[in-house]
């Protein structure tokens, strides 16, 4: 195919891009703003008759490592995750730039600064310089797309794992981008080493330090890669170091006649060094501008305040936390704040709530009577998804939301210590994702918890994704050793409120691990089939 131009969001340039660059297998786990690489793949034609692998994994460390797997099989493969997402696939994620690859392989991580949809506000950078593995950061929708070719090829001429990073702005946003010949996929075929992913101790340092000896040509490739610039300007009073989207954020703010200061473009790390040395030998002051943490300026700051001052988040010349956009970069380049009046609040804003018709709402309601009303609060741990929402009004019913699992294996700690009643509310596909350990421990040890796996049957708080716990439950839970009269299954719906309420209060006489599954398809999932089988 011929070059065309294309209207891409972030993510689906990045994914086209995955497609074009011939990548045999996509895997990831869905979770804002990572969601749409992976839901484009699985709707391109294009991926379906290439068979292109594009289902989607139990969590992202399982994602990692088939990626891996595929890559081992001399294939090019991208797995795809939010930052959160990334800690869970830490270990395989670091292990990798140990192994090295085989076939092109790219971990691509959106990292979510002020937390639209995630818990925390961290920076994957930090994760990627501990890996010592090349990362990419694109500016924009066409350079997202630029680098996963540059990235599929870095990759395979060193061997090595390489982090394509994006931020919620980028992935969401839409601009035209201009396509590529596409690539054939590659042929199956294993490394000459054929100990190469075998991490014995012995052969590991072997591996670590074969890591160590090309770090300093990612240094050269970053030198002279075309995402990393030096682009001059008359005045040096000021030298403005940008990575990623923040450069697109510094050129709103000089529309008509172009940054009259010289500019640091960053797009791939290890950060240029020698471009960064120009900059700080002819400017008086330097200003970093990057999205998330103090990435670049903290691993700067202590060279070059010795001989320029600095200015960054760590300066407070941009908050600290937050995105970054072209308002915050105006007001540290001190052309004054362009923040308009406040918008008149016409509407009195209002927490989001969970759907009419959605069964949390029954099974919240029938919690609160038998534990809430009873016990008093806090004696519910939840998980991630939708269902958080029951922390909040009319219901209040939950009382923590770490991390993904965390439901479980916090109401078994609660236990131990002699808490009573303890109660874990999780989700269907967070189960699956990373309930079931936490499970098992407390059948191992026949902790007194009773466990709520709200069955929605799917992955509904991402889109509404296909679940691995769907019509699994039962067995799964049986098959970890909980007592199958202690599995209980209820519909939860308005008509069964006493009886869901007589139900819990059972499990919670019960001495020992109790499982309810009250299952019910989620109302938005249902109407979408309800409405596709009308069409």
């Amino acid at each position: 195919m011929s070059e065309k131009k294309v209207l891409l969001l972030g993510d689906e340039a990045i994914a086209q891009a995955a497609i074009d660059a011939g990548i045999s297998g996509m895997y990831a786990y869905p979770g804002t703003p990572s969601t749409e690489i992976l839901e484009y793949v699985q709707h391109s034609k294009e991926a379906a008759e290439k068979k292109i692998h594009r289902d989607w994994s139990a969590n992202e460390k399982t994602a990692v490592e088939a990626a891996l797997g595929m890559s081992y099989a001399g294939k090019r493969s991208m797995t795809c995750m939010k930052h959160v997402g990334l800690n869970v696939a830490a270990d395989p994620f670091i292990n990798s730039g140990i192994t090295g690859v085989n076939g092109g392989f790219i971990l691509t991580v959106a990292d979510d600064p002020s937390m639209h949809s995630s818990q925390n506000e961290q920076d994957s950078r930090f994760l990627g310089k501990f890996a010592l593995v090349p990362m990419l950061e694109p500016a924009n929708q066409q350079e997202a797309y630029d680098m996963v070719f540059h990235g599929f090829w870095l990759s395979e001429k060193y061997k090595t794992t390489v982090m394509l990073r994006i931020t919620t702005r980028l992935a969401h946003s839409r601009s035209g981008v201009m396509t590529k010949e596409k690539l054939p996929q590659k042929e199956l075929k294993l490394s000459d080493d054929k100990r190469q992913f075998v991490l014995l101790p012995g052969l590991a340092r072997k591996r670590y330090a074969r890591l160590l000896q090309i770090q300093p040509q990612f240094k050269e490739e970053a030198e002279k890669s075309p995402f990393n610039r030096y682009i001059d300007g008359p005045d040096k009073s000021l030298g403005i170091i940008t990575c990623g989207i923040a450069y697109n954020y510094l050129m709103e703010n000089f529309k008509e006649s172009g940054c009259p200061f010289p500019v640091v473009k960053i797009g791939q790390y290890p950060f240029p060094k020698l471009m960064i040395e120009k900059l700080v030998k002819e400017c008086g002051e330097i200003l970093l501008l990057e999205e998330g943490m103090p990435f670049v300026e903290e691993f700067l700051r202590g060279i070059l305040d010795r001989d320029v001052k600095v200015k960054g988040r760590m300066s407070g010349h941009i908050p600290a936390a937050g995105e970054l956009n072209p308002n915050l970069v105006r007001i540290a380049l001190g052309l004054g704040d362009f923040t308009g009046k406040p918008v008149p609040e016409v509407v009195v804003p209002r927490p989001p709530i969970l759907c009419q018709g959605c069964p949390h709402i029954d099974t919240y309601q029938a919690l609160n009577e038998a534990v809430k009303n009873v016990y008093g609060d806090g004696h519910v741990f939840s998980d991630i998804g939708c269902y958080t929402l029951g922390a909040l009004p009319p219901f209040e019913s939950i009382n923590s939301c770490v991390d993904m699992g965390a439901s479980i294996t916090m109401a078994k700690g609660a236990a131990d210590a002699g808490f009573f009643p303890s109660i874990a509310v999780i989700g269907d596909s967070t189960f699956t994702h990373s309930g079931m350990t936490g499970l098992l421990d407390a059948v191992i040890e026949n902790t007194n918890i009773v466990v709520l796996i709200m069955d929605n049957s799917t992955t509904a708080m991402t889109g509404g994704q296909n679940s691995h716990a769907y019509g699994r439950l039962v067995d799964i839970c049986t098959g970890l050793g909980v007592a199958k009269e202690h599995v209980r299954v209820i519909d939860p719906i308005k008509k069964n409120h006493e009886e869901f309420v007589k139900l819990i209060k059972e499990e919670l006489a019960y001495n020992g691990v109790s499982v309810i599954i009250p299952t019910r398809e989620c109302i938005q999932t249902l109407l979408r089939k309800t409405k596709a089988k009308k069409v």
